[in-house]
C-alpha cells in the first residue's frame, strides 16, 4: 500500500486495537490468476514469544477456498472511518482530498484442523453474543445445526507485515478546527473521523 511517510502509523498497540475494532476485513489472494476478495472476520491473536496471527473461516463452496494453502501468503484489508474532505473547509485555496483510516496486513496461511475450527468458532460467538440481550452458545445448538461446519474452513494467518495509514489532514493543521466542526454535523463515518482527528491534537 503506498503510504507517504506523515499518514503511516507505527504505533503497533494503536494498530492492533484498530483491529480488533474492526475486525471485519477482506481477504485478497489468487483465483486462476486473478486478485479474489472475500469480506469476512478476521479475528487477532496475540500469541508471547511467535508471531501474532488472524483468524477466519470461508464456505468450501467459495473458489478461494481451493486456493488456501498451507505457506501461501495472502492480503487482509481492514477499512475504519473515512470522509470526503472539502476545500470549502480550507482558509486558503486547494484541491478537495480524502481522509480515512486503514490497515494492510500480509501472512501465512495455515488451515485449521477440524478441532482447531471448532474452537475458534466458539471464540468468535462468544465474543460477539456478549453484547446480545438474549446470548446464544454453539454448545447449545443441535447436532443438524452444527453439521453445517463441515461446509467451511479455517484457517490462520501469521502476521508477516503491517502496513496502516492514518491519513487525517496531516499538514494542514491550522484547518482542523473547521473541518472537525463541518464533519460533525454529518453522518456517523464523517463524526468517526472528526474524532480520530481530535485524538492527533492531543
Amino acid at each position: 500500500m503506498f503510504i507517504p511517510e506523515h499518514y503511516k502509523n507505527n504505533d503497533i498497540e494503536e494498530v492492533y486495537e484498530f483491529l480488533k475494532n474492526n475486525s471485519f476485513g477482506i481477504l485478497v489472494n489468487t483465483v486462476a490468476g486473478k486478485p479474489w476478495g472475500t469480506h469476512i472476520p478476521l479475528e487477532l491473536e496475540k500469541h508471547l514469544g511467535q508471531k501474532d496471527i488472524l483468524v477466519g473461516h470461508i464456505a468450501k463452496a467459495n473458489l478461494q477456498s481451493k486456493n488456501l494453502v498451507d505457506g501461501d501468503e495472502v492480503l487482509c484489508i481492514f477499512n475504519g472511518p473515512h470522509s470526503y474532505i472539502s476545500s470549502s473547509w480550507y482558509q486558503n485555496e486547494e484541491v478537495p482530498t480524502w481522509n480515512y483510516i486503514a490497515v494492510h496486513v500480509y501472512g501465512t496461511v495455515k488451515i485449521q484442523t477440524p478441532e482447531e475450527l471448532l474452537k475458534s468458532l466458539h471464540a468468535l460467538v462468544d465474543k460477539y453474543e456478549q453484547q446480545s440481550e438474549h446470548p446464544i452458545s454453539l454448545n447449545n445448538m443441535s447436532k443438524k445445526t452444527m453439521r453445517q461446519v463441515s461446509g467451511i474452513i479455517g484457517f490462520e494467518i501469521e502476521i508477516n507485515d503491517i502496513q496502516a495509514v492514518n491519513k487525517l489532514s496531516q499538514g494542514r493543521e491550522h484547518d482542523h478546527p473547521k473541518i472537525i466542526t463541518e464533519l460533525e454535523k454529518k453522518s456517523a463515518s464523517e463524526k468517526a473521523v472528526a474524532q480520530e482527528m481530535k485524538k492527533q491534537m492531543r
